[in-house]
């Protein structure tokens, strides 16, 4: 018997439509969520679904049942629904009579307006959001008139999607993919024509730029693989090195460092392309240092799969982590001919500043459980944190990107490293949590890895300055145990004591505010940074931290 599938409703859109945008534009999510905190919105949609929209620190939840106390309700029939995406029509053409109703107070409908108007406008130039709307339309195109644009204009009396049919024409899907590696992810979109205050024109606008962050990552991981792939000799032994080499480049990660890399290349008007061997020494050196991290921490999974030396022994796994460090170094030195000496010069100054902070941070990290220590206060995880990770995760890339486009002045490098300092922090604490409450398929280790090795997380420290006196002991003789003596059983025991000290909460509210910090020191410090393609997809990874489910 054949399933049917469901329903497109009204609610189901705006809920693909949201969980679209946290992957692939979470700075639009974020600037809506902003007009909507505090605001408990409930849609009823003509279909007979409805859904409660509410903001939750930068995100966006929606849920697809009835809200039972909104403070404010909109009921869309289908003509509304046909002009919520319309980028062409002025506020009062869009409000038609016995179409749309809405009910709240003045400022709490005129912030769920400004949320709306602004998802709408700034949504509708991303390709992916221009196919989402279009096959919601195309299941009942009697509601829209003809399938086709030219069919619709050569219509009588033509019922039009006026924003989706521009872009298609503008942008036609069977268009042949531009050669750079982040070109066609990004739109200009134009400023809010009402704020609830006061109207603008259209020739008032300012330049907005968003970038579709799921496909700009997708395209700089493939081409970084590509490159890895041409940096691996093609000689013996195989098998026991240059094969594994391949091994954890493979396992799809989610492509931040060469995207960043990249981007911020073609920020600063660099070529793209002269960021990409940079882009695959970075990835070699994060890979080694995931071999060698995997052994100190005793991991058994990696991305889903069993980490190198659960699969091949340590000797094997040292010596991959080795030669692709080593690898790493060649590939940086490799950039004299394309790029020059100078340029070189400073890509091989902040590759070793990039791996002395790494080494410093993982000193620190292994120094604590060696000494059984857990740090009392959250900033010596910062520097931790910074050091081990934030620097070849969020700093190191974008200083290495800025080089590649010929950028070697210290004082114009230093303004990325407090925005990604603190944005690398949030982004750190994360992932901590999603090891702790995430789901392991999506997050790709095991279950509470970091309770069985004792990582020092913010959620431990947070639980050891906040337990009872009498509970510090027990505490105290789990953590001791070794890696190989430590069961689930004792990692569920922490996770139930830091649930019941609000452990994880506080560190999930920690992290949203590192990421606001972090995210007003990008605006601030990048100023002068024209908006560009490559600022759009600098601008989406500061605020895809804020986003990003827990």
């Amino acid at each position: 018997m054949t399933e049917t599938a469901p329903a497109f409703t009204g609610a189901r859109l705006l809920d693909e439509t949201v969980a679209a945008l946290s992957d692939r534009a979470p700075a639009i999510l974020a600037a809506a969520a902003g007009h909507l905190r505090g605001i408990r919105l409930g849609l009823h949609f003509n279909d007979g679904s409805h859904a409660m929209l509410t903001a939750r620190h930068s995100r966006i939840v929606v849920d697809r049942h009835r809200c039972p106390d909104p403070d404010v309700e909109v009921a869309f029939d289908d003509r509304a629904m046909n002009l919520l995406f319309d980028l062409q029509r002025r506020p009062v053409d869009q409000v038609l009579p016995d179409s749309l109703d809405v009910r709240g107070s003045r400022d709490d409908t005129l912030a769920v307006w400004r949320a709306f108007t602004l998802l709408s406008q700034r949504a509708a130039g991303l390709r992916s959001m221009q196919e989402l709307w279009g096959a919601y339309r195309e299941q009942a195109p009697q509601l829209w008139g003809s399938a086709t644009p030219a069919a619709r204009e050569a219509a009588a009396d033509p019922v039009d999607w006026t924003a989706l049919d521009f872009l298609a024409r503008r942008s036609p899907e069977d268009a042949p993919a531009p050669p750079a590696l982040i070109g066609d992810t990004t739109v200009t979109a134009p400023r809010l024509l009402w704020d609830g205050r006061s109207s603008a024109d259209w020739s008032l606008e300012d330049t907005v730029r968003d970038a579709d962050l799921m496909e700009t990552m997708l395209r700089c991981r493939a081409r970084t693989n590509e490159e890895i792939e041409r940096l691996l000799p093609d000689r013996e032994p195989r098998a026991e090195l240059y094969d594994l080499m391949r091994s954890y480049p493979a396992r799809q990660g989610k492509g931040l460092r060469p995207t960043l890399t990249i981007a911020t290349c073609a920020a600063f008007g660099g070529r793209p392309d002269d960021a990409v061997r940079a882009a695959a020494a970075l990835e070699l050196f994060h890979n080694g240092f995931l071999v060698h991290d995997d052994i100190a921490d005793e991991s058994t999974h990696r991305r889903g799969l069993p980490t190198m030396h659960e699969e091949h022994g340590l000797g094997l796994a040292v010596n991959v982590g080795d030669g692709m460090n080593l690898l790493a170094v060649d590939a940086v030195l490799s950039n004299l001919e394309a790029l020059g000496l100078v340029r070189t010069l400073g890509l091989i100054h902040e590759a070793v500043h990039m791996c002395r902070e790494s080494i410093e941070g993982q000193a620190m990290e292994l120094g604590w459980i060696r000494h059984e220590v857990v740090p009392e206060t959250d900033n010596a995880y910062f520097v931790m944190s910074t050091k081990k990770t934030g620097w070849y995760t969020c700093i190191s890339p974008c200083r290495i990107g800025a080089v590649c486009a010929g950028v070697t002045d210290p004082a114009v490098l230093s303004r990325f490293d407090e925005a990604f300092r603190l944005i690398g922090i949030a982004f750190q604490i994360q992932d901590d949590i999603l090891n702790l409450v995430g789901e392991e398929a999506l997050y790709g280790k095991e279950p509470l890895g970091d309770l069985l090795e004792g990582k020092r997380t913010v959620m431990l420290i947070h639980l050891f300055r906040t337990a009872y006196a009498h509970e510090r002991p027990r505490l105290f003789d789990i953590l001791r145990q070794r890696r190989t003596d430590k069961t689930q059983q004792h990692a569920e025991e922490l996770l139930a004591a830091m649930r019941r000290h609000g452990s994880i909460e506080y560190a999930t509210e920690l992290a949203d505010r590192l990421a606001v910090e972090g995210i007003a020191r990008f605006e601030e410090d990048l100023r002068f940074i024209p908006e560009n393609e490559g600022k759009a997809v600098l601008r989406q990874i500061a605020h895809y931290v804020t986003s990003r489910p827990l």
